[in-house]
């Protein structure tokens, strides 16, 4: 209850305040029953903005370092996220993508709300990277259907390295649902699984209008800490599964549309 409190007391009217979320096609979220919100990652505040515009309650993954803070800091930091419907986890060890998807199955599993990031990890240069199999893995094996989700603005609202984002405007932008039934008990075929993921990330480069670049988001990462240039990166297919580049500008929200607000 205290956290409920929180994040429609005061978490709530905050991020409205700060970011003045537009939406675009939040009626293709199911009204009820377990579904993935698959989304592009640029920033930290992603995963405060989305549930922000929702009626229904999405849960997201968290560090498990989040909740473990001492201190006035370390409550008031697990008290946020946890406010936020963050979930820790242990992400260290090799243990870690088993205990996130059996994570993201129980939450599916009680017709909930769970929201992924395939890049798995923010994007170091607002580019959209390559997504990593375990979304496909947990829509198969869940059953559930993956809806795609853009993030805009986050990234000039809170670069990479900025704790304290800017009051910006932010948008959220919502694709139709995916079915992937047809692929059920196939969650063991590799060949299967890069194909999904490559489906979902098509979907999500054509809701956010970014460039694509056929690395994962860590190898970029791992790239430009090694010193090496944007330009040196290669950015292969010009969309995910070898496809040709969609024609999809960045969205911007509506001059006459008003502030969103989930009550």
């Amino acid at each position: 209850m205290f956290y409920w409190w929180m994040k429609q007391v005061f978490v709530g009217p905050l991020l409205r305040l700060m970011f003045r979320p537009w939406t675009r096609g939040v009626e293709n979220i199911p009204a009820e029953g377990g579904a993935i919100l698959a989304s592009n990652h640029m920033a930290v505040i992603d995963s405060f903005v989305l549930p922000l515009v929702l009626d229904r309650k999405v849960q997201f993954l968290g560090k498990s370092d989040y909740f473990t803070g001492t201190g006035v800091k370390g409550r008031l930091t697990a008290g946020f996220m946890r406010g936020v419907g963050t979930i820790p986890v242990d992400r260290a060890g090799g243990k870690a993508s088993e205990a996130a998807l059996n994570t993201g199955l129980r939450v599916l599993e009680d017709g909930d709300l769970f929201g992924i990031y395939p890049e798995g990890t923010r994007s170091p240069d607002g580019r959209l990277h390559r997504g990593k199999t375990g979304v496909a893995r947990l829509a198969l094996e869940s059953g559930a259907p993956v809806v795609p989700v853009a993030m805009v603005g986050t990234r000039e609202a809170q670069p990479i390295g900025k704790v304290v984002p800017r009051p910006l405007r932010i948008g959220v932008v919502v694709g139709e649902p995916m079915d992937f039934s047809r692929y059920r008990g196939m969650e063991n075929d590799r060949f299967i699984l890069r194909a999904v993921a490559d489906e979902i990330m098509y979907e999500i480069m054509r809701l956010s209008g970014q460039e694509y670049v056929d690395i994962y988001a860590a190898t970029a990462k791992a790239r430009a800490a090694a010193g090496k240039q944007v330009a040196d990166t290669p950015v292969g297919p010009a969309a995910p599964g070898g496809r040709p580049a969609p024609d999809a500008p960045v969205p911007e929200p509506p001059a006459d549309e008003p502030t969103t607000s989930v009550d």
